[in-house]
């Protein structure tokens, strides 16, 4: 999914920003459960959530067991916050509609996940990086 890159910074009225991060986190055991029909549900979740909490996301990736997220936010929101939502809601939406992932993970998400910020890298870089995952 390509989405056009920010390289203008961004204002909520109080402060203008330009934050972008690469997110990345695996779930529990690094299983390899994210595909088939897991995959674009999971996609849209992701996406749900980043509009709800006026993010914008630059670039997604899921592979089996892990996703990748290219994603800018609000830092009075912080990415931290925009994370814990999507894995919570996706966790639980997932795991209700697909019963077998009970069955094999007690969670589906690790407590932990990677964030670095990508102000050091032109933007289009990483989203490159992100949307070859599968071609590696």
């Amino acid at each position: 999914m390509a989405v056009t890159v920010s390289q203008k910074s961004r204002t909520n009225g109080n402060i203008a920003f330009q934050c972008a991060f690469h997110v990345v986190w695996c779930p529990k055991y690094r299983r390899r459960v994210l595909g088939g029909p897991i995959e674009p549900r999971l996609k849209e979740l992701i996406r749900e959530v980043i509009e709800e909490k006026r993010a914008w996301l630059v670039e997604l990736e899921v592979m089996p067991d892990r996703v990748h997220l290219l994603v800018e936010v609000d830092p009075q929101f912080g990415v931290h916050r925009l994370v814990k939502a999507i894995k919570g809601r996706s966790s639980r939406v997932l795991r209700q509609e697909f019963p077998h992932l009970k069955s094999k993970l007690p969670t589906l998400w690790t407590n932990s996940y990677f964030v670095a910020t990508v102000g050091g890298t032109p933007l289009d870089v990483i989203q490159r990086y992100v949307e070859n995952q599968k071609n590696r």
